[in-house]
């Protein structure tokens, strides 16, 4: 087989092992940034919650990392943090309801969010579930989805007026998406 003849042939076989990636939907959009676990949430209630509102001071911290961000490269985790009281008993931990917090990222930017919150108890864990929109920063104008899991058994006991919640760990898995 002639040289020119073997190189095409070659170079056919070659192309045909190369794997493409799977259009994508014109309605798609790009993945700016996921956070995986052990991103973590810590909230914390003194005194600790009853089934009676009281006034208590609430302390959360939310640990973004490892993350990665194709088109911010030197993204790779996150923070965020609210300190505050009000009126709260464990009754109110699964209701539905809407927030804005500011991410500062490692890099010094920071994304300002405003999200619905949804919460549930599934079996014996909790979940939240955050949807909305970057209104500001790095990665203005992006969706956000952000799911927080932890367990509810203290939740549980509470609601049933046989224990108090004193705090609440969780898993988080955050993504921002362009549109």
């Amino acid at each position: 087989m002639p040289r020119p003849l073997r190189l095409l042939v070659a170079l056919v076989a070659a192309l045909a092992t190369v794997v493409l990636p799977a259009p994508v939907p014109a309605s798609a959009g790009v993945l700016d940034v996921t956070c995986i676990p052990p991103s973590s949430d810590l909230v914390t209630y003194s005194p600790p919650l009853t089934t009676t509102a009281q006034n208590v001071s609430i302390n959360a911290a939310t640990q973004y990392g490892p993350c990665v961000s194709l088109g911010e490269p030197g993204v790779t985790s996150g923070s965020r943090s609210f300190q505050g009281t009000g009126s709260r008993s464990c009754l109110g931990l699964v209701q539905a309801g809407t927030e804005t917090f500011t991410i500062t990222w490692n890099t010094g930017q920071t994304s300002t969010v405003t999200v619905n919150k949804i919460s549930n108890i599934v079996g014996a864990t909790l979940v939240v579930t955050f949807t909305g929109t970057v209104t500001s920063g790095l990665f203005a104008g992006g969706t956000v989805l952000q799911t927080v899991t932890g367990l509810a058994t203290d939740i549980l006991q509470c609601t049933a007026g046989l224990g108090t919640v004193s705090s609440i760990y969780s898993l988080v898995t955050l993504e921002i998406t362009s549109v």
